[in-house]
């Protein structure tokens, strides 16, 4: 009885509790409502004009982004505000092209929305000198003229997406969301420059934005891994390298158990779709197991390749001669960085071949071979994937 009536009195408790914060939440949403609103209000009675003539500019604490909009349409341009600034955004707007570059020179945003039809300075060449000033801003284009072309156009300014309009509150706030996402993946997929020698090869992770080469592990030209394991043989696996810059593996093509095989010779190889990469052995023998597992285990960019990622153990005819010849150490973070430069140069020419005009400088990213054509991704494969030793 007195049981019963503890647990009558607990979810009356729980009951009241869930709707004291039901309550106190709607009223946080509708403080932050009226607060975007006076910000709204009075950001507009400001004068802004020793920054722009047309610049009408509204704030709020902790935005969601700083985004510039930028239309010959004062009214597309009200509707922007309004929309984006009570959805917790601080946005500016300005009617010209030359106003926003200004802009854009002195102060942080995160978007730059510009109409593409506008007199004087289109959108295109808005986007354009955008990524040539500041490539770290994306750009989204506004347009009341969608087509295939238009997209096209839109991407090879440098764009980041495009939005139709006229459109309404709900849509531009869920392309606003979209798009924020789809920066956020972006900026997190982004790589430096920077190889880090790790002690051993038990971790598990590994910075998902910087390179690694565990310390006692060989690193061949053609990014293939090798370390010795208890019995003698030589495990073999994808480098950092080849990781990162591949991106997604849907398969593996695993050697044949009991395979002899001739250092420089084709090995394994990873599939992504219909595409294909394949990686030469690093060292001379026979295969005296594949791993198994391999396949299923998670491939994130946090995800060392090292470790248990390996594909193959080799039991090594000459490994005394064959072993030394392979990167260690310091050498291996210079072949590292010899080939991180010559990557960055081949894919700022594609990104020049493929978006005439100033490239932005974030080349350098975890999946960068997944925008590639086949063309472009059998090249890479070639020259970074296809040397032995």
């Amino acid at each position: 009885m007195i049981i019963g009536i503890f647990i009558i009195f607990a979810l009356i408790a729980f009951a009241v509790d869930l709707a004291a914060r039901k309550i106190l939440e709607r009223v946080r949403v509708r403080r932050r409502l009226l607060e975007r609103e006076e910000a709204l209000a009075v950001s507009l009675k400001l004068n802004f004009l020793s920054e722009a003539p047309t610049l009408k500019r509204a704030e709020v604490d902790n935005p969601g982004a700083r985004i510039l909009c930028v239309d010959d349409e004062e009214i597309v341009l009200d509707s922007f505000r309004k929309i984006l600034v009570l959805d917790g955004y601080s946005v500016d707007t300005v009617q010209t092209g030359p106003e926003a570059l200004g802009l854009i020179q002195t102060r942080h945003y995160d978007f730059v929305f510009t109409d593409l039809r506008m007199p004087a300075m289109d959108g295109v060449e808005v986007a354009k000198s955008v990524k040539h000033m500041r490539p770290d801003v994306d750009v989204v284009i506004i347009t009341g003229y969608a087509t295939v072309e238009t997209a096209v156009e839109c991407m090879k300014s440098g764009a980041l997406d495009y939005v139709q309009k006229p459109f309404t509150e709900d849509e531009l706030r869920a392309f606003v969301r979209k798009a924020l996402i789809k920066r956020q993946d972006q900026i997190a997929k982004r790589l430096l420059p920077k190889i880090r020698i790790t002690q051993g090869t038990e971790s598990g992770a590994i910075l998902a934005g910087e390179f690694s080469i565990p310390g006692g592990v060989w690193i061949s030209k053609g990014h293939c891994w090798a370390s010795l394991s208890e019995d003698g043989a030589a495990r073999i696996g994808m480098d950092d390298f080849a990781k990162k810059l591949i991106g997604r593996v849907d398969a593996y093509e695993m050697p044949a158990p009991d395979a002899m095989v001739r250092a420089g010779q084709p090995l394994f190889a990873v599939r992504q779709g219909t595409r294909r990469i394949q990686f030469h052995a690093p060292v001379s023998g026979r295969v005296v197991r594949v791993n198994p597992a391999l396949p299923a285990m998670k491939q994130r960019p946090g995800v060392s390749p090292y470790h248990n990622h390996w594909v193959c153990e080799i039991a090594g005819e000459d490994l005394g001669v064959e072993i030394p010849t392979l990167k260690i150490g310091s050498s291996a973070v210079a072949l590292f960085q010899e080939d991180i430069g010559r990557f960055t140069g081949l894919m700022r020419d594609v990104a020049k071949s493929e978006y005439p005009g100033d490239v932005a400088d974030h080349v350098l990213c975890i999946g960068a071979l997944e925008a590639l054509t086949d063309d472009q991704w059998n090249r890479v494969a070639g020259d970074f994937f296809g040397r032995s030793g």
